[in-house]
């Protein structure tokens, strides 16, 4: 691996193990939250009823929301005593015994499916938060999109693994005399061993280079304290970071879209397409493989046109997507709509995680990367109670919920537009060698 890609001193077998996390967590959003259990909670869980999808969208949102209160102190604490790598663990842990929960719910269980989404979800989001703050660890500046590409193209990878085994057991467990509850609990269990296997590599081969601040050992509640003074000092030093507020901005009106897609996409699809539990799994199974070949090849493109520019052209792939999603009336269109979704979703992810690296300050990383997450979170707050509600509203007229959807990326592109990333790069002390503007 070309010494000019990573920072001195790290090994590209960290580098690895840093995607493999990426590769860990992705099973867990391809089939939890956008191919297999969304649209289990909403048909079986639920019963169908008027509101299902509503309170998947409010499920969704109570988890984002818990995740946005506790992150930036998770963050802030492991900045301090240097331990990402520690809260990484725990939060593997809770993503993945949430997940085994998931496999113990059936029709009318509402709590507990909720309390398992709940758990399983905040452990991904903080697991992911604390994974993007070693981009900047082991990645050279010029290089972090690149980087950040090759993570989110094997974590597609890892879609695919869990998918491609989890639709076998849909497709072949009636072989073995499995009912369809018994084969969506299955894949529960499916998704819950790949996060938990593929994570090892990340906690045994990459190393923590991050130090200590402060000196003296301090007590927990002392980490708790300083980490709030911090996340204030952040909020309130933000105008001295205005690109990286733009970015934040940005990123929050097309991560509303993105979770719109990634929570909902299998119930449009059954709603308004007649997809089946099958089609469903074969459609995301295809999107990922668009999807990683999407996040690879932008990786290597932003370096090369500019992670603004990349980011731009992946917000127009978007609402090309949204137009023809909500046209839809055939299914050849309606996989035109998914693989275009599938093409946007790793680039557009993986240039806004870059672009983080590249404007935060290298002291502060996991803080500034938990602020980002946190404009994030409310984004997958914000956009999946929009398509709920309009569907509530409108009687389940889930073209309408989608078409309403594709305001957020055209906002998207509007805040995109004053960001100003060489000049965003200067106030957080970092070097400006081929980043784009």
């Amino acid at each position: 691996m070309d010494s000019k890609i990573l920072m001195p001193g790290v090994r590209p077998r960290e580098v690895w193990a840093w995607s493999a996390f990426d590769f860990a967590n992705s099973g867990y959003t391809t089939v939890v939250l956008t191919a297999v259990f969304n649209a289990y909670f909403v048909s079986v869980v639920a019963g169908d009823a008027p509101w299902a999808t509503f309170a998947w969208t409010c499920i969704i949102a109570a988890s984002n929301a818990a995740s946005l209160v506790l992150m930036p102190v998770v963050g802030a604490v492991a900045d301090a005593a240097a331990k990402k790598k520690l809260w990484l663990f725990a939060a593997t842990v809770c993503a993945v015994a949430g997940t085994v929960g998931l496999a113990f719910c059936g029709p009318g269980t509402i709590a507990l499916a909720a309390l398992m989404v709940i758990v399983s979800n905040i452990g991904y989001n903080v697991g992911e938060t604390l994974n993007s703050a070693f981009l900047p660890e082991i990645a050279r500046p010029e290089a972090v999109g690149k980087v950040s590409g090759w993570g989110w193209s094997f974590g597609y990878c890892g879609g695919l693994v869990t998918l491609g085994a989890s639709l076998v057991l849909v497709e072949g467990g009636g072989a073995l005399g499995l009912d369809m509850d018994a084969r969506i609990a299955g894949t529960m269990l499916v998704t819950a061993a790949v996060f938990l296997l593929a994570s090892i590599p990340i906690f045994t081969l990459l190393k923590e280079r991050a130090k200590p601040r402060g000196g003296a050992a301090r007590s927990f509640s002392d980490l708790c304290l300083e980490s709030f003074r911090e996340t204030l000092r952040t909020a309130k030093s933000l105008g001295q970071y205005r690109d990286f507020a733009w970015l934040s901005l940005c990123g929050f009106l097309y991560q509303s879209g993105i979770a719109v897609v990634i929570t909902l996409s299998a119930v449009y699809a059954g709603e308004v397409m007649g997809f089946t539990t099958t089609d469903t799994l074969l459609l995301v199974f295809l999107v990922n493989i668009t999807a990683a070949a999407g996040a690879f090849g932008f990786g290597y493109l932003q370096d090369r046109i500019g992670h603004k520019r990349a980011l731009g052209l992946t917000l127009l792939v978007w609402v090309a997507m949204i137009v023809c999603a909500a046209f839809a009336t055939t299914r050849p269109v309606f996989w035109v709509a998914a693989n275009l979704a599938g093409l946007a979703m790793g680039s557009s992810q993986s240039a806004g995680r870059a672009m983080v690296a590249l404007l935060s300050p290298e002291s502060r990383s996991a803080e500034f990367f938990s602020f980002w997450n946190m404009a994030l979170w409310t984004a997958a707050i914000v956009g999946p109670l929009a398509y709920g509600s309009v569907t509530w509203i409108t009687g389940n007229d889930h073209r309408l919920a989608i078409g309403v959807t594709g305001l957020f990326f055209v906002a998207a592109l509007c805040a995109l537009t004053p960001l100003n990333l060489e000049r965003g790069m200067r106030a957080a002390g970092r070097r400006e060698e081929k980043a784009g503007a």
